[in-house]
């Protein structure tokens, strides 16, 4: 029965993650499809060029909310009491398996021919539920460094750096479940994939800026 449980949790984290909520607003609003304009990512940042800035903001929030509520539930389909993984208890287990679903389905959603965002939003809306203080944290080197650098690929990279960085300190001193520093670790993998041919760019001196 946990088991069941545990693999619907993981299944609708997925789902709420492949939720292409910038496509879905580009084409309501631009009649576009943004997989075919910008950097061809239904994320944040590709809305807010190719539909407009308030529609960017709006993609933002949802993608922020869909990722947090997928962590959300799999903490309420998961009340397995002191059921535990080794010693990692269950319900940690799979908000953070719930959390890379999350990701991996806004970056590769199935409602949209695998074809997403780069992972952003989702990993910080995830972390709002897992660990709020590192994600405050992140978000203010993110919004820093965009602002600083004008772009936004850079600020993401190191915002998510940051929030991971955070986390260590923040483990040892208050004894937290160590298996946050592994999800942290195993979300901004995937985040520097996604961004692997904007590092190329920031490289180069190609990367298109904010403004």
């Amino acid at each position: 029965m946990i088991t069941a449980k545990f693999i619907a949790a993981v299944v609708i984290a997925y789902l709420l993650g492949s939720i292409p909520f910038g496509l879905i607003i580009g084409k309501l609003k631009k009649g576009i499809d943004v997989r075919q304009r910008g950097s061809g990512k239904t994320g944040a940042t590709n809305v807010m060029r190719t539909v407009g800035t308030k529609f960017g903001i709006l993609t933002m929030i949802l993608d922020v909310v869909k990722a947090a509520g997928a962590v959300v539930l799999a903490g309420v389909i998961i009340d397995s009491g002191a059921l535990t993984i080794g010693s990692i208890p269950l319900h940690q287990m799979a908000q953070v398996t719930a959390g890379l679903a999350a990701v991996a389905g806004h970056n590769w959603p199935i409602f949209a021919k695998f074809k997403g965002g780069k992972g952003v939003t989702a990993y910080f809306g995830t972390l709002f539920v897992i660990y709020p203080p590192a994600a405050i944290f992140g978000v203010e080197v993110l919004a820093i460094s965009a602002l600083r650098s004008r772009h936004m690929s850079l600020g993401s990279i190191l915002g998510a750096l940051a929030a991971w960085c955070l986390l260590v300190p923040l483990t040892i001193i208050y004894n937290s479940p160590p298996i946050y520093l592994a999800y942290g670790l195993a979300a901004i993998v995937l985040l520097i994939y996604q961004h692997r041919g904007n590092i190329s760019r920031l490289q180069q001196g190609t990367e298109r800026r904010l403004w």
